[in-house]
């Protein structure tokens, strides 16, 4: 048998206990069970959301203008923002379909990034300066039946925000968001 193998520090929420020294195939019947298998589960985090845009520009005015986000990093193709707990790459379309290999990424995707805000009243305002940011309003502000109060923005690459105020989520000064119902 092979010895554990202890996951990075901080990266894993489970162990991987013994491992086979060899194909499952070419163990015995005593062999094997005596051999025991544990999976690691990933911490259940994101680190990096990147989305393909037409206009580098363009898409900066939106959320350095609009949101008031302040770029980290930003070269001739990404630009990347520091959020809370993860990072919002901006990277022109065709350089992310290099980096991944893949061509004709479609434009709006079926999702929607979320901005949470505190106080209800901080909905509309801000869907208004994005609109003047180049965003396209989707949906005014309004109270949807679940309770809280929400819209819809799209940036100038089309893809869609809401933003929301959901009197159950709470957000600590960080900006954390965590869900309540």
């Amino acid at each position: 048998m092979v010895s554990p193998i202890a996951p990075p520090e901080g990266l894993w929420g489970g162990v991987l206990a013994d491992a086979f020294a060899s194909s499952p195939a070419t163990l015995n019947t005593a062999h094997r069970a005596s051999v025991t298998i544990r999976v690691w589960t990933m911490q259940q985090q994101i680190s990096v959301i990147t989305i393909g845009i037409a206009d580098l520009a363009r898409s900066r005015r939106f959320y350095v203008d609009g949101f008031g986000w302040t770029p980290v990093f930003e070269n001739d193709e990404i630009i990347f923002y520091q959020m809370n707990g993860l990072v919002l790459g901006t990277w022109l379309q065709p350089a992310l379909e290099s980096d991944m290999q893949r061509t004709g990424l479609c434009r709006p995707g079926a999702f929607a990034m979320a901005h949470n805000v505190p106080r209800q009243e901080d909905v509309q305002p801000l869907i208004e300066q994005l609109g003047r940011a180049g965003g396209t309003v989707l949906r005014p502000g309004d109270a949807p039946e679940h309770d809280g109060f929400r819209g819809y923005v799209a940036d100038p690459d089309d893809h869609g925000w809401e933003i929301a105020w959901n009197p159950a989520w709470s957000i600590d000064e960080r900006g954390l968001v965590t869900f309540g119902l």
